[in-house]
């Protein structure tokens, strides 16, 4: 094994690559005030931000599920890697080479993590067929990419291969970069064969990338070439322990940044579909991987468009009737979103791609701007599903349609669509229709529930069957309860934060308070931290770092990431406000220490002998004294 990696090294990863810029490989960041920046958590569903991440502190902290730590944390939790595959994934981000205490420096595959080598045996693969598309062997891939309009610019962008036909090409490449066996086909890159031997999994095929929110090569799509090959027509990477196909969305690392910027995602269907939407010109485009759009992927997409009111998600399908139940399915997941959702449907049952070699690309960004809002075009396939000729029919319609309408909480927007569903029944009488629509809200509400179906925001309704759950309560910190409301609780919390945050202010006096100071026992656990970390007096660049190494355990570690992360609750975080909470709380302690005195008099009586008396006297009146006068002086008199 490589042994243990030096303590150096690790601090250098941690330095190296900013926190914010790591986490923005995943998620929407923005500004929470304060230094901070917010986003939607990656690790509990929530429709408003509670993730905070703090660049100048290196930390990250949620208020909703309270997950938190420093970069290295959250690698290791989004990515489930372990410790050292998280610092050599980072090193690699920034350049470092590891030294490791046992074994000199960055070892070969014995000393990496298994997912670090699956995604370094799946990047160098992708070379490997970007390499092959210029053989002589692969001119029926050429010619398959440049009868739909992808040229060799084309290709190189989205890194389109080729796998050669043999049997074992990749596998034998791979095994000369020094992979395994073993690593090659826990990769999905080669398959046991029936002489027990691997062989190539992907043969004589054009090859797609697939690669992760990160850029990171996780799998591969291939497209069959030759009438002589008995697979199926697309072929995708087993799952692997890198690949989930319902956890990857094809094009995403191209189009985050421009989905982010824009608060859109246009959503097609095909590898070639994504291909030809960002040469149009439309760069948000995005595709599931052989499976069907799902919550997963929604998740994804939620985090980069930050469910703002604003935020639109299109989804385009053939108009044929696969297309159509396509639409329906994406329909029953609307309610995940708080984005507006959208469909266009393309003309002639083309998709975007043939529509491109078409009409050209124009089209196909006519194609999306022309989208119609997912929930009339889910009213409309229901009411088409009746014969709108007879009265029956009209009534069997509305009796479908109208839960869906009722499910709108906002009432204007409930009004308008009860009108509009009027109109595509064929209904003369509007207020009919409305009144329908009304009753069947007011028959749910009176029952507790929805008329049939969930509710989500911005008034917009959800199918019948897949009512939104109720929001999860947030993850509980072990440990002694905290009481906010209390002032004294409140004020430690502030000092403790200024401690960690802005050490400067509360230094020296703060570190001459004891944790029998702090009422709140999670508060005495960081004060202890802090004291067994030195102290805030020392200042140096690793402050908060030797602060978190020194808690005893992960829930105060957690506490005291928590409170790093914070905002301070004042406009001027200034010297005089962090002496007022200085103060605050030593005089809550004189305090509470004098009503102890004054409790042992009482309990000492007037026989008491005459020299313990004396000194319980002596006390009292030091303390009442040194209360006194931080009451007149303020942070002078501590």
């Amino acid at each position: 094994m490589a042994g243990r990696i030096n303590d150096d090294d690790v601090k250098a990863v941690r330095d190296a690559v900013p926190i914010d810029a790591v986490v923005s490989e995943y998620l929407q960041l923005r500004n929470a005030g304060g230094g901070n920046l917010k986003g939607l958590c990656p690790f509990h569903d929530e429709k408003s931000p509670s993730f905070q991440v703090s660049p100048s502190k290196g930390l990250y902290h949620c208020f909703g599920c309270q997950a938190g730590g420093d970069t290295l944390d959250f690698i290791m939790k989004i990515d489930h890697l372990s410790f050292s595959e998280a610092v050599e994934r980072l090193a690699g981000t920034g350049g470092i080479t590891l030294r490791y205490e046992e074994g000199g420096y960055t070892p070969g595959q014995s000393g990496r993590g298994e997912r670090i080598r699956l995604v370094e045996a799946n990047k160098a693969a992708a070379q490997f067929y970007l390499d092959q598309l210029e053989s002589p062997e692969a001119e029926i891939g050429r010619k398959f990419l440049a009868e739909r309009g992808f040229d060799q610019a084309a290709a190189a962008h989205f890194g389109v291969g080729y796998s050669p036909a043999g049997w074992d090409h990749l596998t034998r490449f791979l095994r000369g970069k020094g992979f395994s066996d073993k690593e090659l086909i826990l990769s999905g890159l080669s398959q046991d064969s029936r002489s027990g031997k691997p062989i190539d999994r992907f043969r004589g095929r054009l090859m797609w990338p697939i690669r992760d929110i990160t850029g990171e090569v996780v799998g591969f799509g291939a497209r069959k070439l030759r009438d002589d090959d008995n697979g199926p027509k697309y072929l995708n990477t087993p799952e692997t322990p890198i690949y989930k196909k319902s956890q990857v969305l094809y094009g995403i690392d191209l189009a985050k940044k421009e989905i982010a910027k824009t608060s859109s995602a246009v959503v097609v269907e095909g590898y070639t579909d994504v291909m030809a939407c960002h040469l149009a010109g439309v760069t948000t485009a995005i595709a599931t991987c052989g499976t069907a759009f799902g919550g997963d992927h929604i998740k994804i997409l939620r985090r980069l468009l930050m469910d703002n009111a604003t935020a639109e998600v299109i989804f385009t399908f053939d108009g044929d009737a696969a297309g159509q139940k396509a639409a329906l399915r994406a329909f029953e997941d609307d309610q995940k979103f708080a984005a507006e959702t959208s469909i266009a449907i393309t003309p002639g049952g083309m998709d975007p791609c043939d529509l491109r070699l078409a009409e050209g690309d124009a089209a196909v960004a006519s194609l999306v701007s022309s989208r119609t809002p997912l929930f009339e075009f889910a009213l409309r396939q229901m009411v088409a599903r009746h014969n709108l000729e007879n009265p029956a029919g009209r009534a069997a319609a509305l009796d479908e349609a109208a839960p869906v309408v009722a499910a709108i909480k906002n009432i204007a927007i409930q009004h308008e669509s009860a009108v509009q569903l009027a109109g595509m029944l064929g209904i003369r009488d509007e207020q009919f229709v409305v009144k329908r629509v009304a009753q069947v809200a007011r028959w749910a509400r009176d029952r507790g529930g929805r008329p049939g179906q969930g509710q989500q925001q911005g008034g917009r309704p959800t199918r019948p069957g897949h009512e939104q759950a109720a929001p999860e309560p947030a993850a509980h910190t072990p440990g002694p309860a905290l009481n906010l409301r209390s002032p004294a609780h409140r004020t430690e919390r502030e000092l403790l934060k200024l401690a960690l945050q802005r050490p400067a202010l509360v230094s020296p006096a703060f570190d001459a308070y004891g944790p029998d100071e702090f009422t709140a026992p999670p508060y005495a656990t960081v004060r202890q931290a802090i004291q067994d970390a030195g102290g805030t007096s020392l200042g140096t660049d690793d402050y908060l770092a030797r602060v978190r190494d020194a808690a005893p355990n992960d829930t105060v570690r957690a506490m005291v990431t928590e409170l790093a992360v914070e905002a301070i609750h004042a406009k001027n975080v200034d010297e005089i406000y962090a002496g007022v909470q200085l103060v605050q709380v030593r005089l809550r302690a004189v305090d509470r220490r004098v009503h102890d005195v004054q409790g042992t008099m009482a309990r000492l009586g007037p026989n008491a002998p005459a020299e313990q008396a004396a000194a319980v006297q002596e006390e009292l009146w030091v303390l009442q004294q040194y209360g006194q006068r931080l009451r007149n002086r303020g942070a002078e008199g501590l």
